[in-house]
């Protein structure tokens, strides 16, 4: 899969900034051309047409645009991409795929909780984050590392879902039908 957006520009030609980075992103290695204080989330959206990673408020308060960095959530909104040279970047074009997804995106599908689905990859992301540190979750961990805003109130889902994901309480419970 080409992340880079087709042929990297070279200095000078129209349209560039001639400012070049080094980017790690799904493990790969990407150029872009972009000022050093663009947010990630306009170098992945715009520069990279990587779309999966929503715009939501643009001051870190919803989640809608959470990555991860080296294995931790951040919002994608109000991080400087000259920050992230050398680190691994993973947005949720890379956290699973249709036909092996990933152990949430599962789980999330068997407790339905997507609704209108526009915070989703974030809640996602941030679920990965928490699991990758924090294997077995308790309700405490979950809250405190789920700061993201999900305007149709799927939050109990989404516990379930990260439990389920983690083969806890949820995992053995049978899928119920949600009307």
């Amino acid at each position: 899969m080409d992340i880079s957006g087709g042929q990297p520009l070279a200095p000078g030609q129209p349209g560039t900034t001639g400012r070049f980075m080094e980017l790690q992103i799904n493990g790969q290695t990407v150029q872009v051309d972009a000022d050093p204080a663009m947010p990630l989330l306009w170098v992945l959206r715009d520069l990279l047409n990587m779309t999966g990673t929503k715009f939501g408020c643009g001051v870190a308060a919803c989640g809608a645009c959470t990555v991860r960095v080296d294995g931790q959530a951040v919002r994608a909104c109000v991080t400087p991409v000259a920050t992230l040279a050398g680190r691994r970047i993973q947005t949720i074009e890379a956290l699973g795929t249709p036909a092996r997804p990933h152990a949430l995106q599962r789980a999330w599908i068997a407790e339905q909780v997507p609704q209108c689905g526009y915070c989703q990859s974030g809640m996602l992301m941030a679920a990965a984050a928490l699991l990758e540190k924090t294997p077995k979750p308790t309700d405490a961990d979950i809250d405190a590392a789920m700061t993201n805003i999900c305007r149709c109130g799927t939050y109990q889902r989404v516990r379930l879902a990260i439990k389920r994901a983690a083969g806890m309480g949820a995992a053995r419970a049978p899928v119920k039908k949600r009307s």
